[in-house]
This record gives structure tokens, C-alpha cells and sequence, in this order.
């Protein structure tokens, strides 16, 4: 899930009093921010999904059998597929030479192991490049109950392996830092410092951040101006920033992560203007990846008895005006930063298979993931096969983005169903928090849609020199 720290996803039985039609259950850890995982926890804080039950990866058709056709899940193929990316690897754009840069609390002490089983089970090859590094010093050691340890050593493998899968030429630059982040302040002075060091040393083009934390978790905007110095340096070295919408719909956590506001908030880093929020969209695919239906917004909320979020974050910021680059959509924004910028898959009725091996996976480690945690490097991916067309990273991508509403073919696919209205229990009440209809036009659920690769990416590159010339 995509919040604040909420790193830690916790897997739990179907029995759960949360269980979701997709056999998904949330379950947050105590102090706030939450990763952007989607649909799920495990045991992170912020992670949707569910433990396995083999040690083989689930496919759609074993995912739809445990799940009465409610779910699926999905594998590389299949969303190589879904986003038409075959046309533009035949002409070798695959990510080379570019590396994409993944942030999370405490990293995983298995990521390398994770990833070349991943690797292996979908035949794909091992990336030019796999480095770790901890620029905010020495990672706590692991322990499988340490808190929101599992969540996002699950968080990283989701990260690291789904940048991989679309971008697989792509190198891959782990950073980890050794604070847990949560709701408010708390993990991300290291996360900024480490993000700072990255664009210092030039060390990639695209920083994905499947986090998150509700804004009203801060005491103050100055809180959050204080900590804008990474996406103030990436904007100058034409560093593009990612981050996860959330995965609780309209609304959020409160600073115990356990709670949700009865009405619409956004997170932050996502509502930063400086920053690209992902949002999520539903994939209903066959086997081979070809839609059974249009993607539709994000929302397995109403799955689940009793109701609990499940969906894409997106709303009004309380922090950030409305950009320049948002003038055009005024109408929806209306005179605040508007999220989500693009969406891509992170339904919990479309898991994506990820390889955990850390301890605390229940002895199986192929894990059903969703979330924005999942959309959030899956465009990191898109966005290095961008700076490969390019040859420059591209940075700050809003402006060309939002441009785009108005090129044809440019592979903006509108999104025109769905909503991120969500429900909850709380003190034995049922409480709504309305959301936002997804559209043909720019919206509160999806943004400005999803992408067809093969059309965007020549695209996005096209409008970004026209507006860099």
C-alpha cells in the first residue's frame, strides 16, 4: 500500500474478520506510514496481498480457482502485454543504459537471492546492474517480528523485481535506509538525505518511492517544506520522482496507522507538485495478458465484509496549489494540487507474483501483491525506457504529461469506469468516504488514465523536447 511508512504488509489467513473476496486481508502496524503497496498487508504497515500457497508462482488460472473468479494473477508476460511493450523491445528499447533507483525503509536481506529467482521463473535476464547501497549508514539487523521488518523487506522485493520485469535492461539501484517510516516525519529525513545523495552522484534518472504519509499526519506544511530538498535537486539534474497515490482510496491513516479519516485527505510525497503520482487501475486479462474488459479504476473496497479500503488514492491536496501544468484540468483541481498524475495496475482482483524469501513468508515465497506499491515502479520502468529514447533523463515529467490530454496517438488511455469511494467499520458504524469517478477526462481516481508503451513513450519523449527546446 502506498503510505507513509506504511512499510510493513502482513499477510493473514482467509479467515481474518478483513478477509476480501480476493482472499486479502490489511492489517496496518502501529505508527504511521504505510509503504504503497496496494490491496493487502502483509506484515509491513503499508503492503496488500497474500502469503502463498506453493512454492511455484500462482498463475491466472489457479488465482481465479482459489478465488471462485474473483482475482487473478499476473506475471511479466502478461502486463508486457497488457501495455503493448513487445513493439518497443523489437527495437531494442528495453532500458539500457539507464538505472532506476528504488527507495525503502531497511531494504531486504534477501533481495538478491529474491531477484534472480524471479528472474528465473519467468526466464528473464539479470539486470546490467544490481547494487544496494545505505548512504544513511549500517541497515538494523533483520528479524522476521521486528517491526514492519517483513512488510517492507516484501515492499523491496515488489519494487526491485516489478521495475525489472518492464525495464529489464535496466539497472537497479537499492537504496535502503535504516529508519522505518511512518506516518508524519518520522523515516523521512534519511529517506531525503539518501535521495539527495543519489542526485549528488548522479546515480540514475527515475527514484521510485511506494510511500507515503497522510498529510494531515504532519503537524504543519513547514514539516514538509523542510523535507523537499531531494525533489527541489531532482527538478535542477533532471531527475524524475515517482511516488504511490495509496492504496485507501479518497481517504487515509491517521498518525497511528491504524485509524482512517472519516472524510477525503491525500499523502504526501505523491501531492508534492515536484513529484509524479501513480494511482491504480484494475487489469482484466487472459492468460496472455490481452484485456477480457477496459482497465478500470482501482477498488476492491466493496469485496470485502465488512467493507474496508481497498482502492487508489486521489483527491485535493491541503498543502500544494494547483500547479501550472494543472491549469488545463482546473475544473477537477480546482485551485489545489491534484493526484493522481498517471495510474497503472494495482488491483487486488489482478495480484502480481513476487518472490520473498525473507524470513516470515510462512515457508512459502511466492507472494499475490497489489497496490500502488505495485503501479509505482511498474511506470519507473516506463519512465527509463523514456530516458533511453531520450538519451537525458527527463525529470520532472508533469508538464510534458499533462500536455499529452491534447496530442493524438499519444498513448494516454482514458480510464471511464470506476471510483475511489471507499467504506469502512468504525466503532461498529459503517462510515463512506465519497470519492471520485474515473473519466474520459483528467480525474480524481486515474488521473489523466494508463498508458499504451508503445505510443507513450515515443510521445512523452516528443512533447518534452518541444517543451525543452
Amino acid at each position: 500500500m502506498n503510505k507513509g511508512v506504511r512499510g510493513r504488509a502482513v499477510l493473514v489467513a482467509a479467515a481474518s474478520a478483513l478477509a476480501v473476496a480476493a482472499l486479502v486481508v490489511t492489517s496496518h502496524p502501529p505508527g504511521g506510514a504505510r509503504p504503497a503497496f496496494g490491496g493487502v498487508d502483509l506484515a509491513l504497515g503499508g503492503v496488500v496481498g497474500m502469503r502463498g500457497t506453493s512454492d511455484s508462482p500462482p498463475t491466472t488460472a489457479s488465482c481465479r480457482a482459489q478465488s471462485a473468479g474473483k482475482s487473478a494473477c499476473y506475471d511479466p508476460a502478461q502486463l508486457r502485454a497488457a501495455y503493448d511493450l513487445a513493439p518497443l523491445y523489437a527495437k531494442g528499447i528495453e532500458g539500457q543504459h539507464q538505472t532506476i533507483v528504488i527507495v525503502d525503509s531497511f531494504g531486504s536481506p534477501t533481495i538478491t537471492a529474491d531477484l534472480a529467482a524471479f528472474d528465473a521463473a519467468f526466464s528473464l535476464p539479470a539486470p546490467p546492474s544490481f547494487r544496494i547501497i545505505r548512504p544513511r549508514g549500517p541497515i538494523p539487523p533483520y528479524t522476521a517480528t521486528g517491526k514492519d521488518r517483513f512488510g517492507w523487506a516484501t515492499e523491496t522485493s515488489l519494487d526491485v523485481e516489478w521495475a525489472h520485469a518492464l525495464a529489464p535492461m535496466a539497472s537497479i539501484l537499492l537504496v535502503e535506509t535504516p529508519t522505518d517510516e511512518v506516518e508524519g516525519t518520522t523515516g523521512f529525513p534519511d529517506i531525503v538525505a539518501a535521495e539527495n545523495y543519489v542526485i549528488k552522484h548522479r546515480l540514475g534518472t527515475v527514484i521510485s518511492q511506494s510511500f507515503g504519509a497522510t498529510e494531515q499526519t504532519f503537524s504543519s506544511k513547514s514539516q514538509v517544506t523542510k523535507l523537499r530538498s531531494a525533489f527541489l535537486a531532482a527538478e535542477k539534474a533532471n531527475v524524475t520522482v515517482l511516488g504511490g497515490s495509496g492504496d485507501l482510496g479518497a481517504t487515509d491513516f491517521k498518525s497511528n496507522a491504524k485509524d482512517i479519516y472519516p472524510f477525503r485527505v491525500t499523502s504526501w510525497p505523491a501531492s508534492d507538485p515536484l513529484v509524479t503520482a501513480v494511482g491504480g487501475t484494475y487489469l482484466n486479462l487472459n492468460d496472455q495478458g490481452k484485456p477480457l474488459a477496459p482497465a478500470s479504476a482501482w477498488n476492491d473496497t466493496f469485496a470485502r465484509t465488512p467493507p474496508y479500503p481497498a482502492a487508489t488514492g486521489g483527491g485535493h491536496s491541503e498543502f500544494f496549489a494547483r500547479p501550472a501544468y494543472q491549469d488545463g484540468v482546473s475544473a477537477v483541481a480546482g485551485t489545489h494540487r491534484a493526484v493522481p498524475d498517471i495510474s497503472m495496475s494495482a488491483s487486488c482482483s489482478g495480484f502480481v507474483d513476487v518472490y520473498v524469501s525473507a524470513a516470515g513468508n510462512g515457508g512459502h515465497p511466492w507472494l499475490k501483491l497489489c497496490g500502488t506499491s505495485e503501479a509505482t515502479p511498474e511506470f519507473a520502468a516506463i519512465v527509463a525506457l523514456a530516458d533511453q529514447v531520450a538519451g537525458h533523463g527527463l525529470g520532472l515529467l508533469n508538464p510534458a504529461l499533462y500536455a499529452l490530454q491534447h496530442v493524438a496517438n499519444s498513448g494516454l488511455v482514458a480510464v471511464t469506469s470506476g471510483n475511489n469511494t471507499v467504506a469502512f467499520v468504525s466503532k461498529g458504524k459503517t462510515v463512506t468516504v465519497q470519492g471520485f469517478p474515473a473519466t474520459a477526462a483528467y480525474n480524481l481516481a486515474t488521473g489523466l488514465g494508463t498508458i499504451d508503451a508503445a505510443l507513450f513513450v515515443p510521445a512523452l519523449v516528443h512533447e518534452w523536447k518541444l517543451l525543452h527546446p
